[in-house]
C-alpha cells in the first residue's frame, strides 16, 4: 500500500459558478499533481492557486480540523483512488513489484490524499482503513505492507498511531518509509513567502504568482505539519533571513517569524499543526516492523534569504541556504527516524543511499530490491 509524496496524488478540481475570483473562470475543471502532463489551458496557475486556497475561520469554536473549507463552488476529489493510476510518478516501483509477482490494483494499491490537508481531515483515517481492510480480504487475508515516500510516511504514521494494536496486528505486515518527512523540513517556512508551483516544484517567477501561491500554502494545514518541528530541530538551521531587519529565524523562532510577518491566521494554524504527527516518543512508535530508506551527500535547501517578510517574493537559486541531505530533505529530517531503534520488539533498519536524490529513491534499483525482500519476510511476533 503506497502513500505518495506531497502533491504526487492526482486531484481533480471542479469549479461550478464560483464568484470569489471574478478574473478566473466561473466553471470548469483542472487537475493538480506533480508532473501533470495535461496542464489546464483555461485556468492559469494564479487562478488554480486562488481556487485551491482554503478558507479558514479564525473565530470558529470548532476543532481545528473543522475550521477549513473550500472556496464556494469548488470541489476537490482524488482521481482513481486506490489505484496505481492515482500516482503515476511511482511507475518504476509498480513495474518492479509486478516483476516479483504482484498485481497492480489488486495487491499493489495507493492510499492517496489531498496534500493540502492533514491526516485528521478529509475522512483520511476511515477511507484508508477501509482500503487496507479490503486489500487484506481480497488477497486471502494477507497482511498489508505500507510504503510511504516523503510526506506520505506522515500519513501512514498517523494511521498506525491512531489504530488499535489489535488492528495493526491483524492487517499490517510492516512499514517502509522512504525519506520520511516525520519532523518536517526547514524549507516550508520560506514557502509561506515565496510560494511553490506544484507542476514542476519550481518557484514562481512573477510577483502575482508568488502571491497566489504563498497564500495557498499559508491556508493549508499540511504546510505547518510539514515544516521543521522545533522540538527536533531547535536552532540547528536558519530557515529565513530577513535582510530588511537583519534578523535570522530558526525553527525555534517560528512563532516570532509569523508574528513579525503579521500573519495571525498562520500563527493559529501553526500553533496546532507544527509537530502534529508524533513519532519521537515511545508512545508514538509505530508498533510494526520498519525498514526505512534515506539519501544523503547532496546540497539541500533548508531556508532562504528574503528581502523582507512580505507575502509574494520572487527568489533566485542564490537565495537559498543549504546543508547536507537528499536534495529535498535535510539530514536532520532523514536521520530523525532513528529514534525507532528503541522499539522493544519490532525490527528497525535505516539504509543510507549516498548520492541518491529524494525523487530518485522510490525508483532506485537497490531500494526496490530491498523492498521486495522485506515484503517476503515474516513479521516479528511481539507480545
Amino acid at each position: 500500500m503506497l502513500f505518495p509524496a506531497f502533491h504526487l496524488t492526482k486531484l481533480r478540481v471542479t469549479v461550478r459558478d464560483q464568484t470569489a475570483f471574478p478574473r478566473c473562470p466561473r466553471s470548469g475543471t483542472f487537475e493538480d499533481w506533480y508532473r501533470n502532463d495535461r496542464p489546464s489551458a483555461v485556468f492559469s496557475q494564479v487562478c488554480q492557486d486562488r481556487l485551491m486556497t482554503l478558507r479558514y475561520d479564525a473565530g470558529s469554536s470548532l476543532p481545528m480540523r473543522g475550521r477549513f473549507s473550500e472556496q464556494e463552488g469548488v470541489d476537490v476529489r482524488i482521481m482513481a483512488y486506490g489505484r496505481t493510476a492515482s500516482a503515476p510518478f511511482y511507475e518504476p516501483m509498480y513495474r518492479r513489484l509486478e516483476a516479483a509477482g504482484y498485481l497492480r490494483d489488486k495487491d499493489i494499491r495507493v492510499a492517496g490524499y489531498d496534500s493540502r490537508l492533514t491526516p485528521d481531515m478529509g475522512g483520511f483515517l476511515r477511507r484508508t482503513r477501509k482500503l487496507i481492510e479490503d486489500t487484506y480480504r481480497e488477497n486471502g487475508d494477507r497482511p498489508v505492507h505500507l510504503v510511504g515516500h516523503s510526506n506520505g510516511p506522515l500519513y501512514a504514521q498517523y494511521l498506525l498511531t491512531h489504530s488499535k494494536p489489535a488492528w495493526r496486528e491483524k492487517y499490517i505486515h510492516g512499514f517502509t518509509p522512504i525519506a520520511g518527512n516525520f519532523p518536517g523540513q526547514g524549507l516550508l517556512y520560506p514557502v509561506l513567502f515565496t510560494g511553490l508551483n506544484i507542476q514542476d516544484f519550481g518557484y514562481p517567477t512573477t510577483r502575482r504568482n508568488a502571491v497566489s501561491s504563498a497564500r495557498m500554502y499559508q491556508s493549508a494545514p499540511s504546510t505547518y505539519m510539514s515544516a521543521a518541528d522545533p522540538a527536533i530541530f531547535g536552532d540547528r538551521e536558519v530557515v529565513v533571513r530577513d535582510a530588511s531587519a537583519g534578523r535570522a529565524y530558526t525553527p525555534r523562532d517560528h512563532r516570532r517569524l509569523l508574528a513579525d510577518a503579521n500573519l495571525p491566521a498562520a500563527r493559529q494554524i501553526a500553533a496546532h499543526y507544527v509537530g502534529f504527527v508524533k513519532f519521537a516518543g515511545k508512545e508514538a512508535f509505530p508498533g510494526v516492523d520498519v525498514y526505512a530508506e534515506k539519501g544523503s551527500g547532496l546540497p539541500t535547501p533548508v531556508g532562504a534569504r528574503l528581502r523582507d517578510l512580505t507575502t509574494g517574493q520572487v527568489v533566485g537559486k542564490g537565495a537559498f541556504v543549504t546543508r547536507d541531505g537528499d536534495g529535498n530533505q535535510e539530514d536532520v529530517t532523514n536521520d530523525a527516524v532513528q529514534v525507532w531503534r528503541a522499539m522493544p520488539c519490532h525490527r528497525f533498519s535505516l539504509t543510507d543511499n549516498p548520492g541518491v536524490d529524494h525523487f530518485s529513491l522510490p525508483s532506485d534499483r537497490a531500494v526496490l530490491d530491498r523492498l521486495v525482500t522485506h515484503l517476503s519476510r515474516p513479521r516479528s511476533q511481539c507480545p
